[in-house]
């Protein structure tokens, strides 16, 4: 029986990787662009949101790589090594050991034999997505993309065959689309660690998986024994651990998103979690909105997510929120990322209904956000037959109420009813979120013009106490209102308890319903 060290030792590690972790100084990395960014952090706080993101409000994410092969959901290359786990379980079962078929075997299987991106782009413009995001690399250190610095490990040299990054890229450039990429790299280093360890128990104990193998340290790492800690064991987890790893991965890191950057110029660049590697992360962003402003007459016109909100805090780059809605009208525009199932597709699994993607775009438009929706796709790249339900369902609803959506901004309170805190405030807790009712109310401003979407069909009156003449919002008399996909007149009344609007008999749209309210 092999020993967890014994494996260790058996891999061929490159002697970069075991040099003395290095200061982080920026002169021992690669120049980036000039431009009005010198890549210190203090330098970054200048950073503005471009107007496109805060007029955009929706995008469409296609949650797509090699871990998609298997249609067995998130974290798939890291799960198949952690034994018991249902991942292994179903690996075991469909493919074999891990110490002989494992993550570089489900890269092969990964083909993408239906995938049309212009086809899956024309849809997602139909649904009302401003902009698009591919994957770009996910923590299984497999780039989507020619890299230079992933030779063997990507989507041109390995499973479809492709440029997956710049397929979407010019499909979402015909149909004027922003365009932008997601990077999960930097905790790759930690997070595939379970690959060099093997079954503590049952009739392959001890037998390595094949993260050990030399041959392909390239996809799985060379991992020492100084870093390995594949389970948090003191209690950190992958991405607190990633902060630890040699100072010759952070540099390829660097170098691998950079090459990302400037082959692709996307106009979003996601990463999840927070800058990575300190003043590494804090070149690269500037790299980023320096090579960006290039392209726009010295205007930096990109955006760089972060999931720290202390980051974000002043200028630097826009929050985003996975699975989660911020618990007020946030100062700066940020972002939510979620998605109607899992990340990576998962062959059965219950999506969100369309009715529930609907209230979450209002809450979070009304919080000054943007909803970043992942689609996840199968391994053929070909949406199924319930993805299409709900895309058709957001698709009829932004035909009719749209207008309430894309450049507004928030108005004095972003709304009112039961569902108004309910489980916001930091990433994770849409699980715990109540379902909007008629009796909730979101709203949106564009110019002298005020938005009311009621979150579900009220029983013949909409009643909103937010909207009362005068009051502690200081309304003024209203002029006019408008049902949204209705052409008759609506009658109404507002006083100083409420504004109360007398509705027809048949909703114009499913889902949430859109007053257009002119102010005085």
């Amino acid at each position: 029986m092999m020993t967890r060290r014994q494996a260790l030792a058996a891999l061929s590690v490159s002697p970069a990787l075991l040099l003395p972790r290095k200061s982080l100084a920026q002169d021992s990395l690669p120049d980036i662009a000039k431009g009005p960014f010198s890549g210190s952090a203090e330098a970054l706080k200048a950073y503005e949101t471009p107007e496109w993101f805060r007029d955009a409000k929706f995008g469409i994410w296609a949650h797509w790589g090699p871990q998609s092969a298997a249609e067995n959901g998130d974290w798939y290359a890291r799960n198949i090594y952690i034994q018991d786990s249902p991942q292994y379980k179903h690996h075991v079962a469909t493919y074999g050991h891990p110490s002989k078929f494992g993550h570089k075997d489900i890269c092969q299987l990964w083909k993408g034999d239906k995938f049309d991106p212009d086809h899956l782009m024309s849809l997602y413009k139909k649904a009302g997505a401003k902009y698009f995001m591919s994957m770009g690399v996910h923590h299984d250190n497999f780039d989507l993309w020619n890299s230079k610095y992933q030779p063997r490990w990507n989507s041109v040299a390995t499973g479809p065959k492709k440029d997956i990054v710049g397929l979407w890229k010019k499909a979402a450039a015909k149909q004027g689309l922003k365009f932008a990429v997601s990077e999960h790299l930097s905790n790759s280093y930690n997070w595939m660690a379970v690959s060099h360890l093997s079954d503590k128990t049952g009739p392959q104990a001890g037998v390595p998986y094949d993260g050990t193998n030399k041959e392909y340290a390239d996809l799985y790492h060379a991992i020492t024994d100084e870093y390995l800690n594949p389970a948090g064991s003191n209690g950190k987890g992958p991405a607190a651990m990633s902060r630890n790893a040699p100072f010759a991965w952070k540099l390829h890191y660097f170098q691998r998103i950079k090459d990302l950057i400037d082959n692709y110029q996307p106009d979003l660049l996601y990463t999840d979690g927070g800058i990575p590697f300190d003043d590494i992360g804090m070149k690269l962003v500037s790299h980023y909105y320096n090579a960006n402003a290039k392209l726009h007459g010295g205007k930096v016109q990109a955006i760089y997510t972060s999931k720290k909100r202390e980051e974000c805090a002043t200028g630097t780059c826009v929050l985003d929120i996975e699975r989660g809605v911020a618990n007020q009208i946030m100062p700066a525009p940020w972002q939510t990322d979620t998605c109607i199932g899992q990340w990576h597709y998962n062959r059965g699994i219950k999506y969100k209904p369309a009715k529930v993607v609907i209230d979450l775009l209002c809450d979070i438009v009304s919080r000054n956000g943007n909803l970043m929706l992942n689609i996840p796709l199968p391994n053929s790249g070909e949406p199924d037959a319930q993805e299409l339900e709900v895309l058709d369902g957001i698709t009829r609803w932004m035909a009719v109420n749209s207008e309430g959506i894309y450049s507004t901004r928030p108005w004095k309170v972003f709304g009112e009813g039961p569902g108004l805190d309910s489980a916001a405030g930091t990433g994770m807790n849409e699980r715990n979120r109540k379902q909007l009712t008629a009796g909730d109310f979101r709203f949106t401003t564009k110019g002298k013009t005020l938005y009311a979407f009621a979150m579900g069909w009220p029983d013949k009156t909409a009643t909103m106490a937010s909207l009362a003449l005068g009051g502690k919002n200081d309304v003024p008399k209203i002029h006019n209102v408008e049902l949204l996909g209705y052409k008759g007149k609506l009658h109404f009344t507002q006083d100083a308890t409420a504004l109360k609007i007398d509705l027809p008999e048949q909703k114009p749209s499913d889902y949430a319903v859109t007053f257009k309210i002119a102010l005085a």
